[in-house]
C-alpha cells in the first residue's frame, strides 16, 4: 500500500489550491486521462501566464473548495481532474481550451465556475463563442461617441456584463429608432438579455457625476 502523504503536506496543498479558488476569476475543470505530460506542458504554454492549468487529487479540490466557498463543483470531480485556473479573461482562456481540443481529443471539458455559479460542459463551450474582452469594448466605445467616460468606465467590467450592455444598447436602438453605432456595437453578441446591466451602470456612474 502506498504511503499517504503527510498531514502536513495535505494541508500546505489544500491551502494552495483554496488561494488559487479566492484569486481566480473563473475555474474551467477538465479531465485529462490520456494526455501525455508533453501535451499538458503544451496546454499550459497555450494558455498564457493569466491560466495556472492545476493536476491535483480530488479529495484536495474538494476541500479547497469548501475553504473558498465555491459550491457546485463535486459531481465534476470524478476521474483524473485539472482544472484551470483563469485570471484574465475567462473567454479567452476558453477558446485556447477549445482550440487545443482540436488536436488533442483527450482533453475534456466537464464544466467550470464563474460569477459565483457551476458551469456546464456546454455554458464553457458557449463561453468560447463570445467575443473577447477587447473587442467588445471597441464595439461599445464606437456606440458611446462623445460619452468617453462611460466607455472608460467598461474596463473593469466582467465580459458577460458587457455582453449584457450591448444587449441593452441594440434592446434601446430597437425601442426607440436610432442610434446605428449601438447596432455596430452589438451586432456580434446575440444576446437578448434584459438591460438590466446597462441600468446598473448608468445609475452608477449619475450617483457618482
Amino acid at each position: 500500500m502506498a504511503e499517504r502523504a503527510p498531514a502536513a503536506e495535505k494541508v500546505a496543498a489544500v491551502a494552495e489550491i483554496t488561494a488559487e479558488f479566492r484569486d481566480a476569476s473563473a475555474m474551467v475543470v477538465t479531465e485529462y486521462r490520456g494526455l501525455s505530460m508533453k501535451q499538458i506542458t503544451q496546454l499550459r504554454r497555450s494558455l498564457g501566464s493569466e491560466v495556472n492549468y492545476t493536476v491535483a487529487k480530488n479529495t484536495l479540490v474538494k476541500l479547497a473548495a469548501a475553504d473558498a466557498g465555491v459550491e457546485g463543483l463535486d459531481e465534476l470531480l470524478v476521474g483524473p481532474t485539472a482544472i484551470a485556473f483563469v485570471s484574465g479573461e475567462p473567454v479567452d482562456a476558453a477558446k485556447a481550451i477549445r482550440e487545443f481540443q482540436k488536436d488533442n481529443k483527450a482533453l475534456v471539458v466537464k464544466g467550470g465556475y464563474m460569477e459565483g455559479r457551476a458551469l456546464s460542459a456546454t455554458e464553457v463551450d458557449q463561453l468560447a463563442d463570445l467575443d473577447s474582452r477587447e473587442v467588445l469594448l471597441g464595439k461599445l466605445a464606437g456606440a458611446m461617441k462623445g460619452n468617453l467616460a462611460k466607455a472608460a468606465g467598461l474596463f473593469n467590467a466582467p465580459a458577460q456584463q458587457i455582453a449584457r450592455l450591448a444587449a441593452a444598447l441594440q434592446d434601446k436602438r430597437q425601442n426607440e429608432g436610432g442610434g446605428e453605432a449601438a447596432a455596430e456595437a452589438t451586432e456580434a453578441t446575440g444576446s437578448t438579455e434584459a438591460t438590466e446591466a446597462a441600468e446598473s451602470t448608468e445609475s452608477t456612474e449619475d450617483a457618482q457625476s
